[in-house]
């Protein structure tokens, strides 16, 4: 016999709300076997949904992922009622049975209510809990399970596997009760918590499971479970089976197992991970058409408080030795904030020159502490935390900003827009060029390192963009100070015996429910590459052309280089001489500086075994670039800054700048001071002034006889071009003071 619930009988029209599914299939097969003229009724499917509900849930401290379930609530108009605010949290983690605290809250919450039928109550976690519809869908599914209380369901037993036989069987979908979340309507909700006297640290879901795999408890209260995630979903056991749905503006997850799309999505259990990554879309935070809907909420704007500046501490960490150091603290200066706010903590693990940075500009910070190198017992993790401890004592203190010596930020203005995102700890995005490589992780592997997230490369080639809850962050990233004194007071946030460092900080800091974040709503800039960095030279940048090419090229190529073309720099001095901006001028006073610290120059004599056949037509006093080891990365600045000009100045010519001879002349008045008629062997020849006419020397140039044109004030940094052989005989003008250097190539031999 079919088991109906008779809500509304009149006039013959009988409401039939069918108490389980069972029901509801004899019910069909009824209907498809018997006419209607068997039915002494008329039957309508239209019952009335409650409309009464309210959300229960713990909370004993505000944490990020409390707010974000109050944020999800609000979208949805959600009335939430909190329990157990300034309580001190007694119920346990998720790792072990806990959260009777939970139920002790509830029971008591539901005993100043009054009885009132039809009141629904959804009782749900809120840490890690986000509402992906409202309240009308919610019900709805909740009246069409037919029973009172509807439980969350899960594909895992917990915490006594022992009492799986005693569990009904399903039909379909999750068999195991969630304790998590249920929804129910306020009397059977009373009935079912009435019992409980447990303590605090009691286990609510071994509570609820011995009241659900009672047979009587569980038909008089009528509880059922939400086996196929209609209105729950539990993601632990579950991550396969999640997967997110984009709709017009809106974000759901959906269940492909059961095709199911759930209401509240959970991360009970170890996927908190999981739920941070769904809720960065769900509800509406993301979607293809609005972008971030929620990046420009809650801000703290910085405009025109220039007096009142919050107090940051920086904190730079020079691990190892790092490619353009000099260029770092440049950046570090020209950072847009009031210097008079910044107090800077400098750990210096190696032995570099901080000393002039600071003479030069050490006064205008508010303090200034240096940790290492000589004499200090203090480690690499005992500085950052102390760096961090410096702010968290210091109560003026309100940021933290932490900068590794590999981080190139770009965006001047990267501290105050940290700042104005008004969040615990977010880091700003930065790249390695041409690579994937980022500053954050998307996810993370089951023993805890570098998994790639779904959105992870969409995010780091700026497909998506926002402000993301990500598990891991590093090399730099900005910290509230109330975070520091009240969310993470612990000293140690660094050590661990199976993680570096940056990953010990994550799993410290997630631990105590702070979320951390990474944008990349802006470009703020990029890492280097210091694996391979050697310091066996005067100036090591120079050698960084393969491992850091952006950097290089911007520290050492001509700022006015890519413009050659586009503004048409190139000029022409004389026939077939063509003259273009190669150089900065700190590349040329590095590569004479490089030069002279190596002081092995040549004798100017005809004897030369340094090349091929040891014999020399036209000598210089020079150095060979093998000779100090940058043959190699000489040929790949050819190959990029002067083959291009080439096959644009000679079309149909193609060069790979194959070359024998690459090296840096010396003239001097009485040493060398001139160099004789002669060809060059050579296709083509660069040659690129290292100094300064009138500055660093005088007299100097080249004259080229066929054409009787001479180039006497060549230009620092800029390169001559001109054919080798035959038409191009020409000579060295006489140096008549000081010392004149040029970098020489002869080209395609």
């Amino acid at each position: 016999m079919v088991d109906f619930q008779f809500i509304i009988i009149s006039n013959q029209r009988l409401c039939l709300n069918p108490l389980n599914i069972d029901s509801r299939l004899e019910l069909a097969a009824l209907f498809i076997t018997k006419p209607l003229s068997f039915f002494p009724f008329t039957i309508s499917h239209t019952a009335r949904l409650p409309t009464d509900l309210l959300v229960l849930t713990v909370a004993t401290a505000e944490t990020d992922g409390f707010s974000r379930f109050l944020r999800s609530a609000k979208l949805f108009n959600y009335t939430v009622k909190v329990l157990g605010r300034g309580e001190e949290w007694q119920g346990g983690d998720y790792m072990a049975p806990g959260g009777g605290q939970r139920i002790r809250l509830l029971k008591a919450a539901l005993e100043e209510m009054k009885e009132e039928q039809e009141k629904t109550i959804l009782f749900i976690d809120s840490y890690d809990v986000v509402f992906a519809s409202g309240p009308k869908e919610l019900l709805k599914k909740f009246q069409q399970s037919g029973h009172r209380v509807v439980f969350s369901s899960e594909t895992l037993i917990w915490p006594d596997r022992h009492l799986e036989d005693k569990y009904p069987h399903v039909r379909e979908g999750n068999r195991f009760l969630g304790a998590g979340g249920f929804i129910g309507y306020l009397p059977n909700v009373k009935t079912m918590v009435a019992d409980w006297t447990g303590e605090d640290h009691d286990s609510d879901q071994l509570f609820f499971t011995n009241i659900y795999i009672n047979p009587e408890k569980r038909k008089s209260i009528n509880i059922t479970l939400d086996s196929r995630c209609r209105l729950f979903q539990n993601l632990n056991g579950a991550l396969d089976e999640v997967v997110l749905k984009f709709e017009d503006s809106r974000v759901r997850a959906r269940n492909v197992l059961y095709d199911t799309l759930p209401v509240i999505v959970h991360g009970n259990g170890p996927t908190k991970l999981q739920v941070n990554y769904l809720g960065n879309y769900i509800p509406k935070v993301w979607t293809f058409e609005t972008g971030c809907t929620e990046c420009h909420q809650n801000l703290r704007p910085l405009t025109g408080i220039q007096s009142e500046f919050p107090q940051v501490t920086i904190g730079v960490f020079i691990q190892q030795p790092t490619p353009f150091l000099a260029v770092f603290f440049e950046r570090l200066l020209n950072l847009q904030y009031p210097k008079n706010r910044l107090k800077l903590f400098i750990y210096n693990q190696v032995r570099v020159i901080v000393d002039s940075f600071l003479e030069g500009h050490g006064g205008l910070y508010q303090d200034v502490k240096v940790v290492g190198p000589e004499g200090a017992d203090t480690d690499s993790i005992s500085s950052r935390n102390l760096g961090l401890d410096l702010c968290r004592q210091d109560k003026q203190c309100k940021y933290f900003f932490s900068v590794d010596s590999e981080v190139v930020l770009k965006n001047k203005d990267t501290l105050k827009i940290l700042i104005e995102q008004n969040l615990p700890i977010v880091a700003p995005m930065i790249t390695r060029p041409g690579r994937l490589w980022s500053n954050f992780w998307g996810a993370l592997s089951a023993d805890g390192f570098y998994a790639r997230s779904e959105d992870y490369v969409d995010i780091v080639q700026g497909r998506r963009v926002g402000v993301w809850n990500v598990p891991y962050i590093s090399s730099v990233y900005l910290v509230k100070g109330d975070v520091l004194r009240s969310g993470i007071p612990d000293y140690d946030l660094f050590s661990s015996d199976t993680q570096d460092a940056d990953m010990a900080f994550c799993t410290s800091v997630r631990s105590k429910g702070v979320f951390l974040y990474v944008t990349n709503m802006h470009t703020f800039g990029r890492i280097l590459s210091v694996e391979n960095y050697q310091t066996k030279h005067l100036h090591n940048d120079l050698w960084q052309i393969f491992e850091n090419p952006v950097d290089f090229e911007e520290r050492y190529i001509h700022p006015n280089y890519s413009l050659i073309m586009k503004n048409k720099l190139i000029e022409t001095p004389c026939p077939d001489v063509y003259w273009f901006p190669m150089f900065s001028e700190v590349a040329c006073d590095h590569f004479v500086q490089e030069m002279e610290h190596f002081g092995q120059w040549s004798g100017g004599g005809a004897v030369d075994k340094r090349i091929q056949g040891g014999y020399e037509n036209v000598p210089t006093i020079d150095i060979h670039m093998n000779q100090v080891g940058y043959e190699k990365e000489w040929h790949k600045l050819l190959l990029d800054y002067v083959a291009p000009i080439t096959e644009k100045l000679f079309p149909g010519y193609y060069t790979k700048c194959e070359s024998n001879l690459n090296f840096v002349v010396r003239y001097k008045p009485d040493e060398q001071p001139l160099l004789r008629p002669h060809h060059d062997a050579s296709t083509f020849t660069i040659n690129v002034a290292l100094n300064t006419k009138d500055v660093d020397y005088q007299g100097g140039g080249c004259r080229f006889i066929r054409y009787n044109c001479s180039v006497e004030a060549p230009r620092k940094g800029w390169s001559l071009m001109h054919p080798g052989r035959l038409t191009h005989y020409h000579e060295g003008l006489p140096t008549t003071g000081g010392v004149r250097y040029i970098a020489v190539s002869f080209i395609d031999p």
